[in-house]
Order: structure tokens, then C-alpha cells, then sequence
């Protein structure tokens, strides 16, 4: 991580990209999430089966192409790295994906995303970009979120690493799972909240927690 901080600290956009280049992603785990496989087979949430996801900061799209595939949404993973977009693309086209599945990768920025009332998702799945941004943009994050959910549409928030006490620096930035909640804000049902069952083995002892809000 030393090395992706010294990186981001150059250039806090393109130092992502840099980092690709140098293959230095530590939150690239090589597979989809234990937490997030669990949770869109179990049953647990009733997630919707139709329409459309979003995935930022998706990287090699591990998790995107799990959405599009078990729940059947049209799923979009926004990376701001070239490098990543082209490993997605690559790595969705080698996948044995079912017929019908519907992923795409696109260099678009989270931020600056204004789709329309029709246009809006019915799910958005955030595992490290929320610690990736800086801090102060926190609660425009929670603002973004809040235009891009349809009423009824869910936010799947993987909070990790979650450290025992508050540090400097990063990224990953400190974070603890009620900071989702805090720049949310109104409008939101916490319909789940726990320590997830199964996780990555490195993520054991660096603290995890997986968060469903329910859009109102």
C-alpha cells in the first residue's frame, strides 16, 4: 500500500492508472468477494432481479461480472484507469459468461454521473472506492448515491479495512461502516449489517463489514 499512496500522491487521478501499470493493486484479489457472492445467493435481501447496476472503481470487474451474472442485472463497472478497463474487458471475455449476461467497463467518473429519473439504478455495489476517495468528498459521495437509486433500489456498501482506531493518510483512507451512513443521510433503510461469514483470507484481521441500505 505504501507504494499506491506514494503513487495516488503524485497525481490523485492518474496515479491510479500508474499503479495498474505497475501492477501494484493489493485490493485486487484475483476473484469476486466471499461477502458479496454469499449475500446475492443467500437469499437474505430481497435484491431485484431486473434493470440495472453500477459498479465504481470496479478494476478487473470481478464483482461487476458476479452481479450481471447472478442476478441478471445490466451491469456497468466505471474504473478512471485505462489499464484496469482493458483487464475487465479482457477478463469478462475470457470468463465462460451465461448467454444473455450483460456487463460493460467504461471510463466514465462517478461524480459526474447525471442520468435521468428513468435512467437511475436499482442496484450500486461500493467496495473500496469509498475508502479510495479523499475524505472531504465524502459526503458528496453520499449526495451522488442518493441521485443515482431509484426509490426501492439498493446500496451494497463492503466496508473494509476497518481499523481499530483513526489514522492518517491513505489511500485506503480510515474509515468505520457508520461513515456510509453519516453522508447518506435521510432517505435510507438499513435493511442488513453484519460481519460477513466468509471473507478473503487477508481481510480476516483487517476488519469487514457488509452493509445493505434500501433506498426509500
Amino acid at each position: 500500500m505504501h507504494r499506491v499512496r506514494e503513487v495516488v500522491k503524485e497525481d490523485p487521478l492518474q496515479g491510479w492508472d500508474k499503479a495498474w501499470q505497475e501492477n501494484v493493486t493489493p485490493w485486487d484479489a484475483g476473484e469476486s468477494q466471499p461477502p458479496l457472492r454469499d449475500l446475492l445467493v443467500s437469499g437474505e435481501v430481497d435484491l431485484p432481479k431486473s434493470g440495472r447496476a453500477l459498479v465504481p472503481g470496479s478494476g478487473r470487474g470481478y464483482d461487476a461480472i458476479l452481479i450481471a451474472t447472478t442476478l441478471g442485472l445490466e451491469t456497468t463497472g466505471l474504473d478512471i484507469s485505462p489499464v484496469a478497463l482493458e483487464a475487465a474487458r479482457a477478463h469478462a471475455a475470457a470468463s465462460d459468461l451465461p448467454v444473455g449476461t450483460k456487463v460493460n467497463f467504461e471510463a466514465r467518473d462517478f461524480f459526474a454521473l447525471a442520468p435521468s429519473p428513468e435512467e437511475r439504478y436499482d442496484l450500486i455495489y461500493d467496495y473500496t472506492f469509498f475508502v479510495a476517495i479523499e475524505p472531504s468528498r465524502r459526503p458528496e459521495w453520499g449526495r451522488q448515491m442518493s441521485a443515482l437509486v431509484k426509490p426501492g433500489g439498493y446500496l451494497i456498501n463492503l466496508a473494509f479495512p476497518l481499523a481499530p482506531k483513526p489514522y492518517e493518510g491513505g489511500p485506503p483512507h480510515y474509515v468505520k461502516p457508520e461513515h456510509y451512513q453519516e453522508v447518506l443521510g435521510d432517505g435510507w433503510e438499513k435493511v442488513l449489517d453484519k460481519v460477513p461469514e466468509r471473507s478473503l483470507e487477508w481481510h480476516k484481521g483487517n476488519g469487514e463489514r457488509i452493509v445493505v441500505y434500501r433506498k426509500l
